[in-house]
């Protein structure tokens, strides 16, 4: 199933509206703006607004993405305390809204290594579980590109997590394509992604997989440089793709696109060009009869 992130301006069900208007499958959104640290309490209208074309749309696949200031693996007593009650605030709106998947990237030790800031996501995801006890939002630990001191480029930094999480069936993952060749996983051929995708199996387990960002990446394999671009534009091979629209595994796993949000020269809206190749993508595979990946 396929869709995009879209944006909540003028009201989150209005994202709702979008997806279905560009004849989406699934959609993910930021319940909040994700520039800034305090946002505005849901409102009893919202929330009506938001269920009431939820059940319009038959839109049931959501996923939010935190805000881009939260690092759960901060070194600092006091930001990581910031990062914690600012993650406890997008959980809560996740359970209030009844999304059952909140992205977020793991976060960056800031120099403290690795296991320092391991041990630091473990812990807030420890004590909110504790706190919030009976919650049904799952949290996704995003595979990144690396970029400085972030963690979760390695599929074992994402696993270390997950076993240091006592209520460990409240966390799971987001892989995002263009990371993860970014991060040095070779996406760059069919042969190349399943095998990753063994690896990942044999790592973390594919049935940990709750969604995918689905991006094409400006950046070549190993740059660690976080740069999306459209499918079939960047190194990330139209193989690859194949490989995931069509992988058993993730077949019932939203796939959302993190594409420039503009329009092709000739007006089209590059969301519906990505999507057009995306579902010709699983096309051509049942057309051809290729063996699908195991």
């Amino acid at each position: 199933m396929f869709g995009s992130h879209l944006s909540v301006a003028g009201g989150l069900h209005n994202a709702l509206i979008e997806a279905q208007r560009l004849d989406m499958d699934c959609v993910q959104v930021f319940t909040k703006n994700q520039r800034q640290w305090r946002a505005a309490p849901l409102s009893e209208e919202s929330i009506r607004e938001w269920n009431q074309h939820r059940k319009e749309t038959e839109m049931d696949q959501v996923v939010s993405h935190d805000s881009y200031l939260i690092n759960l693996a901060h070194s600092g007593e006091e930001p990581w305390r910031k990062s914690v009650e600012a993650f406890r605030d997008e959980l809560q709106r996740c359970e209030m809204l009844a999304i059952p998947y909140l992205v977020t990237h793991p976060g960056a030790h800031l120099g403290e290594g690795i296991d320092a800031g391991i041990e630091r996501v473990a812990a807030a995801l420890n004590l909110l579980h504790r706190d919030l006890a009976g919650y049904r939002t799952v949290t996704l630990l995003e595979v990144t590109a690396g970029q400085g001191t972030c963690l979760g480029a390695k599929f074992e930094e994402i696993k270390q997590i997950i076993d240091r999480v006592t209520d460990s069936e409240r966390v799971a993952v987001c892989l995002d394509t263009a990371h993860m060749i970014e991060a040095g996983y070779d996406l760059t051929s069919a042969e190349g992604t399943l095998a990753t995708l063994d690896e990942l199996d044999a790592v973390i387990s594919l049935a940990r997989v709750k969604a995918i960002h689905i991006n094409d990446s400006k950046t070549p394999r190993g740059s660690r440089v976080d740069r999306h671009e459209h499918i079939g534009k960047g190194h990330v091979s139209l193989e690859a793709f194949r490989s995931f629209v069509n992988h058993p595994a993730f077949q019932n796993v939203p796939m959302i696109l993190e594409t420039p949000k503009e329009e092709a020269s000739n007006g089209e809206l590059w969301d519906v060009i990505n999507l057009r190749v995306l579902r010709d993508l699983q096309k051509t595979e049942r057309k051809t009869g290729r063996s699908r990946a195991k």
